[in-house]
């Protein structure tokens, strides 16, 4: 569970809108601290914890930070550089909702703010990780872990959220986190000098004062160390000093976590993933994979796409069309999504397949342009699935797509070429339509065409191929003729290409 945490805590450093590793490296900081404050073993252990997952749940707003911000993923990021509270809070939030608006509807937007709604986005900003809590219950941590995570927006000078508690009530588990988290990001940005006078201007009001001279004490050593470490190995072996192995069931749950978690981006993702999950699962029993294998399809599908943290919500919520720095951000998703997966060696491949929901059979996918026997089938169910439950679901630029329409748009992405023919058959099985037995080829393609094509492309001759497939050599001659008509090519290289890129090569 450990270190899962600690891969989720990736996905919460995109959803803030800094690097990858922030949360880890805020991590070792705080145990650092922790170690030279006298923390028993357990407070120890329930600082790595509370580190990992003290902002895990901040993008459960982050459509209502769109719709008042326009880009939550800016506002977080920037939010550091700044004491979360007072008038220096109040001309910061100020500032973000003028931000790329015109000057009339900027005006607008912050006298609706001030007089109603600034409150509520305030209280929102400072208190949207009490999501978190519901993570940490269903991850089954700790009671001592829980009750911390419920005050990490708490301040030492009492003017915190969600209790107004101060001083020492504040447990010392999470006075340490909550240094870590800002030193950290005025350290990457700015350098030991910055963060160290961010430190000074904060003691005593947001920060406990003999934690903060604890850590500017022994700044230096603290930080330089961070410097030649690989934060993400040390944390994996404090990982594995806390806890013994998951079993498989225990994992597919807290597989569901990430997937609801991912899903939490937006409204209109709203269970998404979990349907999703089903659906593939479903589809990947009736295709006869194995037992093995429909799990990794179901659990693929759950996290797919937690690279959505990494997008700022005013995009997935647009109505209108997307500008191409749009439509590349959100083509980013599937690499955020294994880029959070990868660096933990037993979620490598989990990763790797969730990677290739979005790639098609012809290569017309993204974001690596896969095709034909570059995908598994479990990619290739996987792929879609997905497609056909978010067809399912509205969305801001259109409405939830009817059954039978989906069903024939995607046959007619199969017969395209984008979707393998045998993977939409499992999902419209799987998702109660009636599927014809006889199989829809590639551009038309008859089993014999398919056939005949697959010696073709290996240079085999049409004398052989007759011999091979107890046909005459006038009837082979037919068929390449036919073939390279329906595939709208002339030579064999280019047919080749076609068989390769629809996954037909060895169809014989």
């Amino acid at each position: 569970m450990a270190e899962l945490v600690a891969s989720l805590s990736i996905a919460t450093d995109l959803g803030l809108g800094l690097p990858e590793d922030h949360v880890l490296r805020q991590t070792l900081i705080a145990t650092e601290l922790g170690v030279r404050a006298g923390f028993t073993p357990e407070q120890r252990t329930s600082v790595f914890y509370v580190s990992l997952l003290a902002w895990v749940g901040c993008i459960s707003d982050s459509h209502e930070m769109a719709r008042s911000f326009g880009d939550d993923l800016r506002v977080r990021s920037q939010s550091y550089l700044v004491d979360k509270t007072g008038m220096e809070m109040m001309r910061f939030m100020l500032a973000q909702v003028m931000r790329g608006r015109p000057p009339l509807e900027g005006v607008a937007m912050v006298a609706r703010a001030l007089a109603s709604g600034f409150s509520d986005a305030t209280d929102s900003f400072v208190t949207h990780c009490q999501t978190t809590g519901d993570i940490a219950d269903r991850l089954e941590l700790s009671p001592r872990v829980r009750e911390s995570l419920r005050q990490v927006f708490e301040r030492w000078d009492g003017n915190g959220t969600p209790d107004g508690i101060g001083g020492l009530a504040i447990d010392p588990v999470v006075r340490v986190v909550q240094i870590a988290d800002d030193a950290e990001v005025l350290h990457r940005q700015s350098g030991l000098d910055a963060a160290v006078e961010m430190l000074r201007d904060r003691r005593g009001t947001e920060f406990d004062p003999d934690l903060v001279d604890l850590l500017i004490e022994h700044a230096p050593t603290i930080f330089d160390e961070l410097t030649h470490t690989d934060v993400c190995e040390m944390v994996t072996q404090v990982a594995k000093t806390l806890e013994s192995p998951l079993t498989p069931m225990e994992f597919d749950s807290a597989m569901e976590v990430f997937g609801d978690y991912a899903d939490l981006k937006s409204p209109w993702f709203t269970g998404h993933s979990r349907a999703s999950a089903r659906l593939a699962q479903a589809a990947a029993s009736a295709a006869g994979l194995t037992e093995a294998q429909c799990r990794l399809v179901r659990n693929a599908a759950l996290v797919c796409h937690l690279g959505r943290t990494g997008v700022s919500t005013g995009i997935w919520d647009k109505t209108g069309p997307l500008t191409t720095a749009e439509i590349e951000r959100i083509r980013s998703v599937p690499y955020l999504t294994e880029s959070i997966l990868r660096r933990q060696p037993r979620l490598a491949e989990l990763g790797s397949l969730a990677a290739m929901v979005h790639e098609r059979v012809d290569g017309s996918g993204y974001p690596r342009g896969l095709s034909g026997a570059a995908l598994p089938m479990t990619a290739r169910i996987l792929a879609v699935a997905d497609w056909y439950q978010t067809m399912a679901e509205e969305r801001p630029h259109r409405g939830a797509v009817p059954s039978e329409q989906r069903a024939a748009m995607l046959r007619q992405q199969v017969s395209e070429g984008r979707f393998d023919d045998a993977a939409a058959r499992a999902v419209l099985t799987a998702a109660g339509h009636r599927v014809s037995r006889r199989t829809s080829a590639v551009a038309g393609l008859t089993d014999r065409e398919i056939q005949v094509l697959a010696l073709l492309v290996r240079g085999t001759p049409n004398k052989e191929i007759a011999e091979r497939l107890h046909i005459s050599r006038r009837t082979v001659g037919t068929h390449v003729e036919h073939i390279y008509a329906k595939i709208g090519v002339s030579t064999r290289g280019a047919a080749a290409m076609f068989a390769m890129r629809h996954g037909l090569v060895g169809a014989e």
